[in-house]
């Protein structure tokens, strides 16, 4: 029966591809580019900003040169100060990051096989995404306390919608006749999912993983501005408080940096899991 369904799965895969567009022979580059491509980007922009610093003549508390704020990185780094906001924010985003995926996996999938309830669900979803999520946050606060899980749960609403979406929009595009080869090999739903849909919408749902991860550190700041006593979002507040923009900056920094991370992470396991696409 696996190997029935393994044949299918490559058949699945042969099929999609005849029907899809031709795509440009990929050109593998060298390992190194990849990493010294971003490392290039930085530096370039540290050189602009440094420059933008000297021609305005700038002073610290307006837009502070790099060499004042990396020596602000450093002390809070020292101090061991900035660890404890970073791992805060790191914790919210992941696990709101994760809980997002998942809930959007599952009922993406339901709402496909269902679609009366998919004509039902889709347009309150949809809505939903009307309401700004720093309205939803102070009720979050009030309802969950001022604790982790009120932050998990605005990360995992933002990173929800887009998710859902992308993986929707993966499963739709599978052609109805790949389900019929699977169903006429005899296997069951659980087996369509795990050797058809999954392999065949994984790039959609990959590229919804990618913004996921992105828009839950947004999720992670927003609620740490609301209430918090550590986080980055809590740093950034004090920051402002003290009129302190060099730390102001690190923190920023930080956010960019988590952000980058995960973005990178999910690309890295997209080139993975879509070698046999190659």
């Amino acid at each position: 029966m696996v190997g029935t369904l393994e044949r299918t799965k490559r058949t699945s895969a042969a099929v999609a591809a005849s029907v899809a567009p031709r795509k440009a022979t990929r050109r593998r580059d060298s390992p190194w580019l990849d990493v010294l491509a971003p490392v290039i980007a930085f530096v370039l922009l540290i050189v602009v900003w440094k420059a933008v610093v000297v021609v305005g003549g700038y002073k610290p508390f307006l837009l502070p040169p790099p060499e004042t704020v990396a020596r602000s990185f450093w002390d809070t780094l020292r101090d061991g100060i900035l660890w404890p906001h970073l791992r805060t924010t790191l914790t919210e985003a992941g696990y709101g990051a994760v809980a997002g995926i998942a809930v959007a996996f599952a009922l993406g999938y339901v709402l496909v096989h269902i679609p009366l309830l998919d004509r039902a669900l889709s347009p309150v979803i949809a809505g939903c995404q009307a309401m700004p999520i720093v309205a939803i946050a102070p009720i979050f606060i009030l309802w969950f306390g001022t604790g982790l899980l009120p932050k998990i749960l605005i990360c995992a609403l933002i990173v929800f919608f887009p998710t859902l979406v992308t993986w929707m929009i993966g499963l739709r595009a599978i052609e109805p006749d790949l389900i019929g080869v699977a169903n006429l090999a005899g296997a069951n739903r659980w087996q369509i999912l795990r050797y058809v849909e999954v392999p065949l919408a994984l790039p959609s749902l990959l590229g919804g993983v990618r913004i996921a991860f992105t828009l839950s550190v947004i999720g992670a700041v927003v609620g740490e501005f609301v209430s918090a006593r550590q986080g980055l979002g809590y740093l950034l507040k004090q920051a402002e408080f003290l009129y302190d923009t060099p730390l102001k900056f690190v923190a920023l920094f930080c956010l960019m940096a988590i952000s980058a991370f995960g973005y990178l992470i999910v690309a890295l396991l997209e080139r993975l899991l879509l070698s046999w696409e190659d």
